[in-house]
């Protein structure tokens, strides 16, 4: 049953704070022992390559590996409507993504004799991990793949345990380079380190399980990774005007992810969250994935709290990866939200268009990291370099400022590099 928590009530605040207060994302994969056999995962697949990867392969998943890469032909078995739906949404996805990449230009500043600029270009390549587990992901390799080729990624590189016909087609579609049939650490650390078969890319990006997410963590500073994915989470803010049908609805569409999953619904108005938890149950009892559910909306909750001020208040406390704003005034509320994955306005603007069809990338930071981090986009496929250069007329005129900070610093040798150039 969906708890109905009341804010002040002694009891009740201490469940509040400990939803606020949740593990970090990935917090799971800091587990002893689950890093304890990653690590013997990677080092072994930096030690043996292929060979290591086939091992593990076959010794967690069960799965024979002879041939990693697999034919993006086999994307050619996805039924007529569901092509048309993967185009449809790659069509939007790409669409939001050249508008963002617009933002992210190279240029030159000329001071005068010192010339600065920053140039901005693309990783060379990328991988992209998308899991293949309890669920099939076409939309994941969407919403990571094209934000890296519009970001002009030429080699995108995906990685998924056993590929669906419509993961290939959207491979496909997104314009992928290759796909290979790894999946696990073991897949983390082929991308990260390079095998025979598996080139070494740049950056990992894309959602995964425990291992996974403690493989990117520990390859963090061999290549880049986006961020540390835990599970899913949605903060729907509703006043008594709300359709406590379509607020149900919108929990069990994350409770269903995955046990661990947290639906939480925030209210002043004590009646919509008794009628929404009666309606989570309602909707629950006929739900194909109800087990999985019921274990996630029993993990979370409906508070009720004083004013739409104070439910605000508590999400931008909670940091949620998905705020959907069921009110009257909606956009003005989500205004005031300042720390989420993504924002959700109105009752007709339901998370799974999100997921699936909006145009932002779904690959949002979990577990309270949307305080400082941001959706999966362009950015994180591009690099950054600085550019600096002086005339000596412009060197001489700053070079006692330079020598008296390098001084103040202990670092003589920088003070002398530039007084040399000035005899």
């Amino acid at each position: 049953m969906l708890r109905v928590l009341r804010a002040g009530a002694s009891d009740d605040d201490a469940a509040i704070s400990a939803l606020a207060r949740r593990a970090p994302a990935g917090d799971a994969a800091g587990d002893a022992a689950v890093e304890a056999r990653v690590r013997e995962i990677l080092d072994d697949v930096r030690a043996r390559g292929d060979f290591a990867v086939r091992e593990w392969t076959l010794r967690i998943e069960g799965r024979r590996l002879e041939r990693f890469e697999v034919d993006l032909g086999g994307g050619d078995d996805t039924t007529p409507p569901v092509r048309a739906a993967i185009e449809a949404a790659a069509t939007r996805i790409r669409a939001f993504h050249q508008r963002e990449a617009s933002a992210y230009t190279s240029f030159e500043i000329d001071q005068g004799g010192v010339r600065v600029g920053l140039r901005v270009a693309p990783l060379a390549r990328v991988g992209v991990y998308v899991p293949g587990g309890k669920a099939r992901y076409p939309s994941t390799v969407l919403m990571a793949a094209i934000p890296a080729r519009v970001a002009g990624v030429p080699d995108v590189v995906v990685v998924t345990p056993s590929p669906s016909p419509e993961v290939l087609f959207a491979a496909r579609v997104a314009g992928v380079s290759r796909v290979l049939a790894l999946g696990g650490a073991q897949a983390i650390g082929a991308l990260a380190y390079g095998t025979a078969s598996v080139p070494r890319v740049d950056t990992i990006v894309g959602p995964g399980n425990a291992w996974v997410t403690c493989a990117k963590r520990l390859v963090a500073f061999e290549v880049g990774i986006d961020f540390l994915a835990g599970p899913t989470e949605v903060l729907v803010i509703a006043d008594d005007a709300a359709d406590a049908r379509l607020i149900a609805a919108d929990l069990l569409a994350q409770a269903e992810h995955d046990e661990a999953a947290r639906p939480i619904l925030v209210t002043p108005s004590a009646e919509l969250a008794a009628r929404v938890a009666a309606e989570v149950e309602r909707q629950l009892a006929d739900l194909p994935r109800r087990a999985i559910a019921r274990v996630a909306v029993d993990g979370g909750a409906a508070i009720v709290v004083e004013t739409i001020d104070d439910a605000v208040a508590l999400a931008n406390s909670i940091a949620p990866e998905h705020v959907e704003v069921h009110a009257r005034d909606a956009r003005a509320i989500a205004a005031r939200i300042s720390k989420a994955g993504a924002i959700f306005i109105g009752a007709y603007s339901p998370e799974p268009a999100g997921d699936y069809m909006a145009g932002p990338s779904h690959v949002l930071p979990t577990g309270g990291a949307a305080r400082y981090a941001s959706p999966l986009g362009v950015s994180n496929f591009l690099k950054r370099t600085s550019t600096i250069e002086y005339t000596r007329e412009a060197l001489a005129a700053q070079a006692a400022d330079i020598g008296r900070l390098a001084e103040v610093e202990g670092l003589s040798a920088h003070a002398r590099a530039v007084a040399a150039r000035m005899t």
